[in-house]
């Protein structure tokens, strides 16, 4: 056998096993599981309460906007550390990198607050009127 192959050999392994397992849980399931069904089967359950109500909640995109700012600014804080662990053998040529790395994060993030884009607030579409601004309406009669 080549070596390729023999390197494969646990890998197989693997994939029969789990295999093996999924099919016995499947199967197992199958004879042991309930026949019957009465009118609560088919009835949604979550701690003893029904659901009342859609369960699709409508959530703010500035939630989505302020989340993937996060993820973002919280990976590059672990390029910061990576490079913090390898301070010494980096020398000069690492400081100054992670220097222009750190730059391009604050203009980054300076660009992300002068577009309003952490902003939780109110929200008006460009050209439309303030709220504040709008003059009440006469009544007609």
């Amino acid at each position: 056998m080549t070596d390729a192959v023999t390197s494969l050999w646990p890998f197989l392994v693997y994939v029969v096993a789990v295999l093996l397992l999924v099919a016995t849980m499947l199967g197992l399931s199958f004879v042991l599981g309930q026949r019957r069904a009465n009118r609560a089967t088919n009835m949604p359950f979550e701690s003893g309460v029904l659901s009342v109500g859609s369960p699709q909640i409508h959530i703010a995109v500035e939630f989505y906007l302020v989340a993937i700012f996060f993820v973002i600014f919280d990976l590059e804080t672990v390029f910061i550390f990576a490079w913090a662990v390898a301070f010494f053998e980096l020398g000069w040529e690492g400081f100054i990198a992670v220097l222009v790395f750190i730059a391009i994060l604050a203009v980054a993030l300076v660009y992300e607050l002068s577009t309003g884009a952490l902003d939780w607030g109110v929200k008006t579409r460009a050209g439309a009127p303030r709220p504040e601004s709008r003059q009440p309406q006469e009544e007609q009669h």
